[in-house]
């Protein structure tokens, strides 16, 4: 029996709304600074619970170790978490982990992009990782 810290996969799973919700907001080209600031912030969250998520399917499923951000999405895809459509938009998220940690910025239209389709991207990405929880016996939507 494998131990999947379902807790932590499922707090980091329920901000998707809040995200879905500012980038929602944000999706306009002419904001002010403040809505920048928050859009990219919810990007740099949208790429956190990504590899969060991920990282504890890894853990909990005993898969093997990844060696990077991609890398973990890679390991997503090789235990079919997710599809290759799903895995070619989330290697994209998390490249943009370095600029908006390490260097603080996005390119101006990057933002705007993601805002626009990220929404839909993340709750498909939701509903796998609970697909794949479901049909590994280690999840029940009636036991939430």
């Amino acid at each position: 029996m494998y131990y999947v810290n379902r807790e932590q996969i499922e707090r980091r799973l329920e901000i998707i709304p809040e995200l879905l919700q500012v980038l929602g907001q944000s999706s306009r080209r002419e904001r002010p600074l403040v809505e920048r600031y928050a859009a990219e912030r919810a990007l740099h969250l949208a790429v956190e619970i990504v590899t969060d998520v991920g990282s504890y399917l890894i853990d909990g499923f005993i898969m093997r170790d990844a060696s990077s951000y991609e890398d973990i999405v890679d390991i997503m895809l090789d235990e079919k978490v997710i599809d290759s459509d799903m895995h070619a938009i989330l290697v994209k998220l998390v490249r943009l982990r370095k600029p908006l940690v390490q260097d603080y910025f996005l390119s101006h239209p990057e933002p705007e992009e993601w805002a626009q389709n990220l929404p839909a991207v993340l709750k498909t990405f939701s509903t796998k990782v609970f697909t794949y929880l479901e049909q590994e016996g280690v999840y029940s939507p009636l036991a939430k």
